[in-house]
C-alpha cells in the first residue's frame, strides 16, 4: 500500500520553479486549514523549501520562534513524497511538539506517526507501516536513537529509506549537547550514513554564531557545505519587562493581584517543580482557573492541561521547563517568569512560545533572591572528572559481559542520572556500546577532553552572569536578548519597560501579600521511604538485596519542605547549605516542626496508616547523629521531644569513618555501601526501646535520597522499636 500523497496525485518532474513554487503554497494553505486560500510561503520559507526539494541540499534555518520551521518541512516533505522519495524522519525533542506536528500534518494530508515513550504499544505497528510506505513522516523522539532495539533493527533501514531528515532544536548538537540531550549526539553517525542525496534540515530558535557554525559543519559532514539561512531574531509582538519584588511572597501575591490583566491565557515558568505546585495551588485558591505542568505531571494530566491551554480553558498553565520547546499555540497572550532562568538562550526560547499569532503579548521576568541558589542546586550536571569515567571503563573492561546501570552503580561512584548520561556520551565516542542487557566496552582508545568540558563550564557561567546583566540593565531587552544569540541586526525594540518606560505595575495589596505569606508559610510534605534494596550490594559486600523486609521499613515521614520550594526551601538552603554554620535549630523552624507533627497525627488516619499497631502515640524521639550539623539536629529532636511532652530517647551512635556528605552525593548503592556500619544503637537506647516498645519519631536535619533514614529505621526495628516516623528539616527535589 503506498502513502495517499503518493498514490493520489503520482510522480512529477519537470516542473519549473514556477510550478513547484505554486504547488508548494497549494500545499500550506492545506496546512493551515485554508484550502484554496491565500496562503504563500514567505521566500525565505521558499528559499529553505527549494534547497531541499530542488537541489536535495543540507541546511540549517537559524529563525525565531513563530517563522514558520514546521511549514518548511510538511511542505517539503509533501514535495518529495510525490516525487517518490521515502517518508521524513524528523528528531523531535518533546511530546507537546510531536502531538501538534501529527495534528498540523494531517491537514495537508501528511499521515505522520511517532515513536516515543509515551506509545511503547504502537511501535511494532509504526516500524510496519513505515516499512510498507504507508507513513509520510515519522516523528523520533532523541532518546530513540539510542534504543538497540531501535538502532539495530530500524536505524539501518531508515539511513537507506528516508527521504527528508530533520533535525528540530538542532543547537542540541553542538558543545553543550552531552548535559543537555546527550541523544542528539547520534545524530552524527546517522548523519554520515544517509544515502547520497537525501536532504537534511536543521531548524532551530536558539543558536549563537558559534552553535551554528559547529552544527552547519556537522551537517556537511560528507556532503559539502551545509546552507545556512539565518533571520533576525527580532520578535515585533513581544513587550519585555522585569518586575523586582522583595520576596517570594510579593511575587504570588503580584500574580494574583495582575494575572488578570495580563491579555489572553499564557505560561507562568518557575524555576523547580515544587515551586510550580505552590504557584498552582495559591491562585486556585484565588478563584484563577490555572493548571500546574511539571516533570512529575502525569501524561493523560497534561495533555488535559495542554488542551486546557490551546481552548483558553485556563488563564495559565504554570510550568517548569518541561514545557519548554514545541508548545504551539498562536495567540498565547503572556509569558511570566516566577524566578529567572540560568540562561538567556533558555529564557529567549521560552519566552517565544507568547505572541506567535498575536500583535502583542506581554512577557515579565520577575526574579527571586533563591534563584542562584537553585541555579546551583540543578547545576550538577557537568561532565565527571576523568577518574570516574576511567573508573566505569575499567569496570565494563573487566565484567566481560553486559553491565546494567545499577551494577555499575555499585562499582562507580556516581549518580544514576549522571552516570546514564556520562556512558550515552561514551557510546557516541565510541568508547562502550549499549547493547541487550546493559553495557559493554568496546576496547576503543578513549580520550577525555577536559579543555570542552571546561568550556562548557565556562559557558554556562557565562549564561548566570548573562542573566544577573539581563535584569539588571537600562538598554533595551530585546536587543540584550538578541545580542546574546549573536543576531547583528539587534536594536533596541522600543516597546520594552527600558525603552517605552515602565508598563507592569509592581504594587501589591496586603490582603493578597498576607495570602501568599500565609500559603508559603505552610510546613508539611511527604517523605517517601525506601522499600527496595539497591541492585550490586552483595558485590559490595552488603548482604542485602530484594525488597526490604516489611517490618524493618521506614515509615512514610515528614519534612517542613523542599529545598527547591520557594516557601520553606527559601529559609531552610541557608541553614542546609555545605558551609553553613551549626546552630541550635531557629524558633520558627521548631514552631513548624511541631505543627507538622499535629497536622500529621490529625491527618486521615493519623498513624494508623503505617500498620496495626502504629496508631498509638509516639513513645519517644530518636535522632540520627550528625558529623556536620550536630547541634541543629539535637536541639530540633530535642525540642519536639519537650513541646510534645515525649522522651527523648538519645540519638543512634555514629560509628563509621566520617564522610557524611560525600554518601549524601553518590548513587544508591555507593550510599548504602557508606551508611552500611555506620550506626549502632547505643545500650541506653536499646533499653528503653525494650522498655517502651512502640512507634519512635526520628529526627534529622535533611533527606537526600532516604538512604540514611532507612538505615537508621531498620537499626531501630531490629532493636525492637515500633514503626520509625522521620521527621526531617527538609527534602530535595
Amino acid at each position: 500500500m503506498r502513502s495517499p500523497i503518493v498514490s493520489g496525485i503520482g510522480l512529477h518532474g519537470g516542473m519549473d520553479e514556477l510550478e513547484l513554487r505554486a504547488e508548494a503554497d497549494a500545499i500550506l494553505a492545506e496546512l493551515v486549514g485554508d484550502p484554496g486560500g491565500s496562503a504563500r510561503l514567505r521566500e525565505d520559507q521558499w528559499q529553505a523549501v527549494s534547497a531541499l526539494v530542488e537541489d536535495r541540499r543540507r541546511a540549517l534555518v537559524v529563525q525565531r520562534t513563530g517563522w514558520g520551521k514546521s511549514a518548511v518541512y510538511f511542505v517539503a516533505t509533501a514535495l518529495l513524497r510525490r516525487r517518490g522519495s521515502g517518508p521524513t524522519v524528523i528528531v523531535s525533542p518533546l511530546l507537546a511538539l510531536m502531538r501538534n506536528q501529527v495534528e498540523a500534518a494531517e491537514r495537508a494530508g501528511i499521515r505522520a506517526r511517532t515513536i516515543n515513550s509515551a506509545n511503547p504499544e504502537e511501535w511494532h505497528t509504526v516500524y510496519e507501516e513505515v516499512e510498507r510506505g504507508e507513513t509520510d513522516v515519522l516523528l523520533v523522539s532523541p532518546e530513540r536513537l539510542n534504543s538497540v532495539d531501535f538502532r539495530e533493527q530500524m536505524l539501518p533501514k531508515l539511513a537507506v529509506t528516508t527521504g527528508l531528515l530533520v533535525v528540530d532544536e538542532a543547537h542540541c548538537i553542538s558543545d553543550w549537547g552531552h548535559d543537555f540531550r546527550p541523544d542528539y549526539r547520534r545524530l552524527r553517525a546517522m548523519l554520515a550514513e544517509l544515502a547520497p542525496g537525501v536532504p537534511v534540515l536543521a531548524t532551530t530558535a536558539t543558536a549563537n554564531a558559534r552553535v551554528t557554525a559547529d552544527v552547519a559543519e556537522q551537517l556537511g559532514t560528507g556532503a559539502g557545505e551545509a546552507l545556512v539561512l539565518r533571520g533576525p531574531l527580532e520578535r515585533e509582538s513581544l513587550r519585555l519587562g522585569v518586575v523586582q519584588l522583595p520576596d517570594a511572597a510579593h511575587r504570588l501575591a503580584w500574580l494574583a493581584e495582575h494575572l488578570e490583566e495580563l491579555p489572553g491565557s499564557g505560561i507562568i515558568y518557575a524555576l523547580t517543580v515544587a515551586a510550580a505546585e505552590e504557584a498552582t495551588a495559591f491562585l486556585r485558591q484565588r478563584g484563577f482557573p490555572v493548571a500546574s505542568y511539571t516533570g512529575r505531571t502525569e501524561n493523560a494530566d497534561r495533555l488535559q492541561g495542554e488542551a486546557d491551554l490551546l481552548g483558553n480553558r485556563v488563564k495559565a498553565l504554570v510550568a517548569t521547563s518541561a514545557l519548554g520547546m514545541g508548545f504551539d499555540k498562536p495567540d498565547l497572550g503572556f509569558v511570566v517568569h516566577l524566578g529567572s532562568p540560568s540562561s538567556p538562550i533558555a529564557y529567549y526560547q521560552q519566552v517565544g512560545r507568547a505572541g506567535r499569532g498575536v500583535e502583542h503579548a506581554d512577557v515579565l521576568l520577575l526574579p527571586g533572591k533563591e534563584d542562584e541558589a537553585i541555579w546551583r542546586y540543578f547545576a550538577d550536571t557537568a561532565f565527571p572528572p576523568e577518574t570516574q569515567v576511567r573508573q566505569t571503563l575499567s569496570a565494563l573492561a573487566d565484567a566481560g559481559r553486559p553491565l546494567s546501570v545499577p551494577s555499575l552503580e555499585a562499582q562507580v561512584d556516581l549518580r544514576r542520572t549522571r552516570l546514564e548520561t556520562m556512558l550515552k556520551v561514551l557510546d557516541v565516542d565510541g568508547a562502550v556500546k549499549r547493547v541487550k542487557g546493559g553495557w559493554i566496552s568496546t576496547g576503543e582508545s578513549w580520550a577525555y577532553d577536559a579543555e570542552r568540558y571546561a568550556w562548557v563550564a565556562r559557558q554556562r557561567a557565562a549564561e548566570q552572569q548573562a542573566m544577573r546583566d539581563y535584569v539588571s540593565t537600562d538598554r533595551c531587552r530585546m536587543e540584550f536578548l538578541r545580542r546574546q544569540l549573536d543576531d547583528e541586526g539587534a536594536v533596541p525594540c522600543g516597546r520594552c519597560d527600558n525603552c517605552a518606560g515602565v508598563w507592569a505595575d509592581p504594587s501589591v495589596s496586603a490582603e493578597s501579600l498576607t495570602g501568599a505569606a500565609k500559603e508559603l508559610d505552610r510546613p508539611g510534605v511527604e517523605v517517601e521511604p525506601r522499600r527496595m534494596w539497591p541492585t550490586g550490594l552483595p558485590a559490595l559486600g552488603i548482604n542485602l538485596k530484594g525488597r526490604i523486609a516489611a517490618g524493618e521499613q521506614c515509615s512514610t515521614g515528614r519534612a517542613l519542605g523542599r529545598l527547591s520550594d520557594i516557601g520553606w526551601g527559601n529559609r531552610l538552603r541557608p541553614l542546609l547549605a555545605e558551609h553553613a554554620p551549626d546552630g541550635p535549630v531557629p524558633e520558627a523552624a521548631l514552631r513548624a516542626a511541631v505543627d507538622v507533627i499535629a497536622d500529621w497525627a490529625r491527618s486521615s488516619g493519623g498513624w494508623a496508616s503505617n500498620g496495626p499497631d502504629a496508631s498509638a502515640r509516639p513513645v519517644g524521639v530518636v535522632a540520627v547523629p550528625s558529623l556536620a550539623r550536630p547541634q541543629l539536629v539535637g536541639s530540633l529532636a530535642e525540642g519536639i521531644a519537650t513541646v510534645g511532652r515525649l522522651p527523648f530517647l538519645g540519638a543512634l551512635a555514629y560509628t563509621g569513618p566520617g564522610g557524611e556528605h560525600a554518601a549524601r552525593r553518590s548513587n544508591s548503592a555507593q550510599r548504602v555501601k557508606a551508611l552500611s556500619g555506620a550506626f549502632a544503637v547505643p545500650d541506653q537506647l536499646a533499653e528503653a526501646l525494650a522498655a517502651s516498645p512502640g512507634p519512635v519519631l526520628l529526627v534529622d536535619d535533611y533527606s537526600d535520597s532516604g538512604w540514611t533514614l532507612a538505615v537508621a529505621a531498620r537499626l531501630l526495628r531490629k532493636a525492637g522499636s515500633g514503626p520509625v516516623l522521620p521527621l526531617v528539616l527538609a527534602v530535595a527535589g
